[in-house]
């Protein structure tokens, strides 16, 4: 590639984006002295970067004097609910069920394992949730799991419990696609790390479900994922496939991932809970990299006990991953909250907070914890989202570059196309700046972090969804209630914030939503066992969405 000689009239074009004034002198200096760096740059583009190749400088959560939490039991509860004779009561069951009919004969691998099958035959044509759908692996290791079962082995919560995988996590010899046309055909010839630990611990793969293309929305190569609650609306996204398939009864548990909300927000959208655990405690390994320093694995399921099973399975440290740090992971389904300090920012149930985010405010009041009226230093927090920009751009430069960005099908002003070209205009000074600014936050969330033991607030109003993301931090979403909504559009990062999709003036739907948990660094435990409190005391979580198949 070639280009034209920069000359003073480019530069005073600039001005704004450069963020000063120069003169006419100035002018003409950077003129004729910018032809090395540009040839530099254009030296470097010459250069292969494939998806998995990882940045020099690593992401790390901790500040100096951070105290791993210390490593502890897992102690589940023993569920004795009797199975029911409905096969969609068995669909529609948490894993802390199915795990215990399984475990005791009652339920075997291969008879849910065909029960999720049918169900997605059935459904998927209206959801659009499973990309692509493995019966014949799915049965197979279902099988597998029944004669360990017979002889009297099991491998855990997970043993026989068939799941879905978001479809950018490697299979080996199964369409991983990304979601996006131009990766529509890549067929991986190795396993991504997760797929081999939830082998190990005897879960079932029912396919890969839907992403929103390269990770972003709920708009892939088959169409739109749609929400079950409302089909006339998406998941939201980029973990589309994976909430609606848990919000529809269509597998035990999913595995999502997020960088900005995409377990978050369509958890929230699809009335699913989703754990997004701290940065680098899930591996990576074998998935596809939209920005190394804040993308995050975790689980989406029907309740949040689940969420501990699924996460104690996929827990580890990992060489292969450079932002991998090893934790360990302990839960116990019996522990008593009384004394822990629940902190909340008063600006975040504000303007656009709703009836559910103020009722589940209230219902945690009345938990018999200490709550703190919190408040964050008054930053930028929205500027960080430039780093995102830089980072997934960076990751998929090749396809702006060569133009290949034109076959994606969403290509509205927030989608990716148009996002990757604008972060070309990035400077980077400002991201080297953005990364100062990053490390400020996490000192904020990190003093906030040493008053209570974990925050509550709504999925997107005020700083908490940004700020956390940004610095590593847990978060807990679940269904909190249940609100009548019209058809809300699509979210968008194009106007350099989040912009969840608004409601349009059709006729309002039943639809959930929910509440966020946020806690320490690789302290999952403490927002778990608040969950479960909140979960028991909203009485939501086992309504269903009416789809008949």
């Amino acid at each position: 590639m070639t280009s034209a000689p920069i000359t003073e009239a480019d530069i005073a074009g600039a001005e704004r984006l450069l963020g000063i004034a120069l003169t006419s002198r100035e002018r003409a200096q950077m003129a004729g002295n910018l032809d090395g760096q540009i040839g530099s740059a254009i030296a470097r583009r010459g250069v292969a970067l494939p998806n998995d190749a990882p940045m020099a400088s690593r992401f790390d959560p901790r500040l100096p004097g951070f105290a791993m939490p210390a490593a502890g039991p897992l102690h589940w509860s023993r569920d004795t609910a009797p199975l029911p004779g409905s096969e969609e009561d068995i669909a529609f069951a948490p894993v802390t069920q199915l795990s215990g009919w399984i475990r005791e004969g009652a339920l075997t691998s291969r008879r849910l394992t065909e029960i999720y099958l049918g169900r997605i035959a059935a459904l998927n044509p209206r959801l659009s949730c499973f990309a692509t759908v493995t019966p014949d692996r799915a049965l197979a290791e279902a099988d597998a799991a029944d004669a360990l079962t017979r002889g009297g082995v099991n491998l855990g919560p997970l043993h026989g419990i068939p799941y879905g995988l978001k479809d950018l996590f490697d299979t080996k010899g199964i369409l991983t696609g990304w979601g996006a046309e131009p990766f529509m055909d890549r067929m991986p010839d190795t396993d991504a790390r997760i797929v081999t630990l939830l082998r190990q611990a005897g879960a079932v793969l029912l396919g890969k479900t839907s992403l929103g293309a390269l990770a972003y929305g709920d708009i892939w190569y088959g169409g739109r994922t749609r929400n079950p609650w409302n089909l006339d609306e998406g998941a939201s996204g980029s973990s589309a496939g994976s909430a609606s398939a848990i919000a529809a009864g269509l597998c035990g548990f999913s595995i999502g991932t997020e960088t900005l909300g995409s377990i978050t927000s369509p958890s929230e959208r699809c009335g699913a809970t989703g754990l997004r655990p701290t940065f680098g405690r899930v591996s990576r390994t074998g998935g596809m990299a939209l920005c190394g320093s804040l993308d995050k694995v975790g689980p989406i399921c029907r309740s949040v006990e689940d969420t501990a099973m699924v996460l104690a399975a996929i827990n580890g440290g990992d060489t292969e991953d450079r932002g991998s740090i090893h934790a360990p992971f302990s839960f116990d389904a019996t522990r008593a909250i009384e004394g822990l300090r629940l902190g909340y920012l008063p600006e975040a149930f504000e303007d656009g907070a709703t009836e559910t985010d103020h009722a589940a405010l209230e219902v945690a009041r009345d938990l018999g914890i200490e709550m703190v009226e919190m408040a964050l230093p008054d930053l930028p927090y929205a500027s960080l989202i430039n780093i995102l920009y830089a980072e997934a751009a960076a990751a998929f430069e090749d396809l702006t570059l060569s133009g290949a960005d034109d076959t994606l099908t969403w290509q509205d002003d927030g989608a990716w196309p148009n996002t990757f070209r604008k972060a070309r205009f990035l400077s980077a000074v400002d991201h080297v700046q953005l990364d100062r600014l990053r490390y400020r936050v996490m000192q904020a969330l990190d003093t906030a972090f040493a008053d209570v033991d974990a925050m509550i607030g709504p999925f997107s109003t005020g700083p908490m969804l940004v700020a956390s993301n940004f610095t590593g931090h847990p978060c807990l979403h679940l269904r909190a209630g249940f609100e009548q909504i019209a058809t809300r559009g699509a979210s968008s990062l194009g106007s350099g914030a989040l912009r969840r999709g608004t409601a349009g003036e059709g006729p309002p739907h039943l639809v959930p939503r929910g509440i966020s948990l946020w806690g320490g660094l690789f302290d999952e435990g403490t927002i778990l066992a608040l969950g479960q409190a909140l979960e028991s005391a909203f009485r939501v979580r086992d309504r269903r969405p009416e789809l008949a198949p």
